[in-house]
C-alpha cells in the first residue's frame, strides 16, 4: 500500500481543479469587455459587421461562461471538504468575499448573459448593449471578490487572532489589503490580453479559411490594437508595480522568483538562468547589474534580501517559482512583440494578406492562458509553506478526517471528468468557430 502524503494530495487536487477553472474566467472577462465596445459601435454606427461579431463571439462567450461556472463550483466546495482546518481558522474572513462573489457578481453576470444571448431582436438596442455591459461588470466584480480572498491569503490585514481563530476587525482593511489593488489590475489586464488573443486568433483563422472575411477582418483589426494596448499596460506599469509590491510585502517570494540567493546591494536581474534548489544556485546566468534593485526600490544601489536571509523551512521551491515567473515574463514580452508587428502590418494594410502572421496568431491563442497559469503558479508556490502568509502553514490547514485514499480517488475522478468536459468544450468551440459568423444580410449597412 502506498504511503501518500494527504497534504500533497490535497494540494494536487486543488491545483488541478483551479488550474482547469482558471482557463475560463480570463476569457470571459476579456471577451465581455471587447464585446461591450463592439456592440456599442454596432449600435451607434448602425454597422452590421459589429453586430455580426457580437452574435458570433457572444455565443462563444456563453459556452465559455457555462464551463467556467461548472468548474468554479467544485473549487469553492473544496475548502469545506479538503481544507476544513483552514476554513475553521479563517472562515469568518475568507467566507465573506466568496459569498459576495456569488451574491453580487455571479447572479448579475448569469442573468444578463441570458438577456444578451437570447434577447437580441427582442429588446431595444440600448437594453441589449446594457446587458453585455452588465456581463462585463459582473465578471469583473466576480474576479474582484475572488482576488480579495486570494490577496488576503498573501498579505492578510484587518483581523485579530481570538479564541484560536482569525476574526475580522476591519472589513475594508481586509478587502484592500496590501496586495489587492495591484493584483486585481494585473489579473484584469491579463484577462484583456487573453480575450484579445482569442478574438485575433479566431478572426485570423476565419480569414485564412475565407469565411465571412469582412466580419473577420473587422474583428482582427480591433483585437490586435486592443491587445497591443492591454499587453503594454500588463507589463508596465502593472507588472512592474506588482513586482515592487511583492518585494516589499513577501521578500522570500521575491528572492525566489528572481533567483536572488544571496543578499546584494545593486542586485542584478537574471534574464536567463537554470536554477537549482540544493544548494541554491543559478547556472549559466545572463544578468543586468543593478536592475533588480532599481525595479524593487527605485535605486540601483538598494539592498535586496536574498534567500540566505530566511529560515530554510520558510523558503519556497526555487526551481518552480523561478521558471514559472520568468516564462510568464517572457510570454508577456512576446505578446507586445507580436501585437506590435500585427498592428504595424494593419497600419500598412498588409495584415490580412500576411499568412505567416495570421497563422502565428491562430497558434498563439492559448499562450495568454498559459501565462496566467504560470503567474498563478509563481504566486501560490512562492507563498509556501504558508497557506495564509505568516499566519497558518499549509500542512496545518488540511482536513484531518479526509484520508489519502479518498483524496487519490477524487483526483482520479476529477481528472476523468475534466478530461471529458474539456474534450466536449473543445469540440463545441471548434465546431462553432468552423461554422463562422452569420452572413451579413444588409451589405449596404456595413460602412
Amino acid at each position: 500500500m502506498l504511503d501518500l502524503d494527504p497534504v500533497l494530495l490535497a494540494r494536487i487536487q486543488f491545483a488541478m481543479t483551479i488550474g482547469f477553472h482558471f482557463i475560463f474566467p480570463p476569457l470571459t472577462i476579456g471577451l465581455a469587455w471587447m464585446l461591450v465596445i463592439m456592440e456599442g459601435l454596432g449600435w451607434k454606427k448602425k454597422n452590421e459587421i459589429y453586430t455580426a461579431i457580437g452574435k458570433f463571439f457572444g455565443k462563444i462567450l456563453g459556452l465559455i461562461f457555462a464551463v467556467g461556472v461548472a468548474t468554479g463550483i467544485v473549487m469553492e466546495f473544496q475548502f469545506g471538504t479538503n481544507w476544513a482546518e483552514y476554513s475553521k481558522y479563517v472562515g469568518d474572513i475568507f467566507g465573506a468575499p466568496l459569498a459576495a462573489e456569488g451574491i453580487f457578481a455571479f447572479f448579475l453576470e448569469s442573468t444578463f448573459l441570458g438577456l444578451y444571448i437570447f434577447g437580441r431582436e427582442r429588446v431595444s438596442k440600448g437594453v441589449h448593449w446594457f446587458s453585455i455591459f452588465m456581463v462585463a461588470v459582473g465578471s469583473t466584480i466576480s474576479a474582484f471578490w475572488i482576488l480579495v480572498a486570494n490577496s488576503w491569503m498573501q498579505t492578510p490585514a484587518g483581523f485579530i487572532i481570538q479564541n484560536g481563530r482569525a476574526e475580522l476587525t476591519d472589513f475594508w482593511a481586509a478587502v484592500f489589503n496590501p496586495s489587492m489593488v495591484v493584483r486585481f489590475f494585473h489579473t484584469f489586464l491579463a484577462s484583456l490580453v487573453a480575450g484579445a488573443f482569442f478574438m485575433a486568433g479566431v478572426a485570423s483563422y476565419l480569414i485564412l479559411k475565407k469565411k465571412e472575411s469582412e466580419t473577420a477582418k473587422k474583428a482582427l483589426s480591433f483585437s490586435v490594437v486592443f491587445g497591443l494596448i492591454a499587453a503594454i499596460l500588463l507589463v508596465f506599469p502593472s507588472g512592474h508595480e506588482h513586482g515592487k509590491q511583492v518585494a516589499h510585502t513577501q521578500p522570500e517570494k521575491f528572492a525566489a522568483i528572481q533567483g536572488l540567493y544571496t543578499t546584494q546591494t545593486g542586485a542584478p536581474i537574471a534574464i536567463f538562468a537554470v536554477p537549482f534548489d540544493n544548494p541554491p544556485t543559478l547556472k549559466a546566468p545572463i544578468e543586468i547589474p543593478g536592475l533588480l534593485s532599481w525595479l524593487a526600490f527605485g535605486d540601483v544601489n538598494a539592498k535586496v534580501k536574498g534567500i540566505n536571509e530566511f529560515p530554510r523551512e520558510e523558503i519556497p521551491s526555487l526551481f518552480l517559482t523561478f521558471v514559472s515567473y520568468h516564462n510568464m515574463v517572457l510570454l508577456g514580452m512576446y505578446f507586445i512583440f507580436l501585437m506590435s508587428i500585427a498592428s504595424y502590418l494593419l497600419y500598412r494594410k498588409k495584415l490580412f494578406d500576411s499568412k505567416k502572421i495570421l497563422k502565428i496568431l491562430v497558434w498563439s491563442i492559448p499562450l495568454p492562458l498559459i501565462a496566467t497559469q504560470l503567474g498563478w503558479i509563481a504566486a501560490e508556490i512562492g507563498r509556501q509553506p504558508w497557506i495564509v502568509y505568516k499566519l497558518m502553514k499549509t500542512k496545518d490547514a488540511v482536513s484531518i478526517t479526509v484520508g489519502s485514499g479518498e483524496l487519490l480517488f477524487s483526483i482520479i475522478l476529477f481528472f476523468i471528468i475534466y478530461l471529458m468536459l474539456g474534450s466536449i468544450f473543445l469540440f463545441l468551440l471548434i465546431r462553432k468557430i468552423k461554422q463562422g459568423p452569420e452572413p451579413i444580410k444588409d451589405k449596404e449597412a456595413i460602412a
